[in-house]
């Protein structure tokens, strides 16, 4: 049985990266082979080498749609409106645990699944997970600062090291509770962050 065709009026190439993420989130992106993701999403092998000049230029276009979004996300969950910031630096770093403890033990987080599979065997890729990463922490070094200025964080001496820091601390938390489909290191981070955030 053949996956149906895209829609007419639906963006192909998104179509393809769409299609592609939860395969690549399921099983990683050396072993995704073309033939299943064409067949899954639809669309003809041309289509894909009509947006892609190869596999390679597809995984970095798929890791800077990737990153699109979820700096799209944090743009509304650190949007000075919402609330104390230190109260959403917190909600959103426990939403790393909530997300290890779904059903789906793949997880959705594409930066932890590939930055240890692709880093030696993609330089593109590599780029664009290094940029994607770097505009994560200048979030939430601004988010640091905001909630500084809004009085429910201590003053912080360097918000960027900090927030490099935090970062680095939660990714490998998250790649300790893929090994050990445990999140106990995921709920040990979140201590540790809150010790780093300390109330005025």
């Amino acid at each position: 049985m053949t996956a149906p065709a895209a829609p007419p009026s639906c963006d192909t190439r998104e179509h393809i990266l769409a299609t592609a993420e939860p395969l690549v989130l399921g099983r990683g992106f050396t072993a995704l082979g073309l033939s299943e993701l064409l067949s899954t999403a639809g669309v003809p092998k041309g289509s894909f080498y009509h947006y892609f000049r190869s596999k390679e230029h597809f995984g970095e276009a798929l890791l800077e749609r990737y990153f699109a979004q979820y700096d799209a996300r944090l743009a509304v969950q650190f949007a000075p409106e919402h609330g104390r910031m230190r109260d959403r630096l917190l909600s959103y770093f426990a939403g790393w645990i909530a997300q290890a403890c779904q059903a789906d033990r793949h997880g959705n987080c594409l930066a932890v699944k590939l930055a240890g599979e692709v880093c030696d065997l993609s330089e593109p890729m590599r780029e664009a997970l290094a940029r994607g990463m770097a505009q994560v922490c200048v979030r939430l070094s601004e988010a640091i600062r905001q909630a500084v200025a809004d009085g429910s964080l201590a003053p912080v001496a360097d918000p960027s090291a900090l927030a490099d820091a935090l970062y680095a601390s939660w990714l490998g938390a998250a790649l300790r509770t893929k090994v050990m489909r445990d999140s106990t290191p995921l709920l040990r981070a979140l201590a540790d962050t809150e010790h780093r955030l300390p109330r005025p």
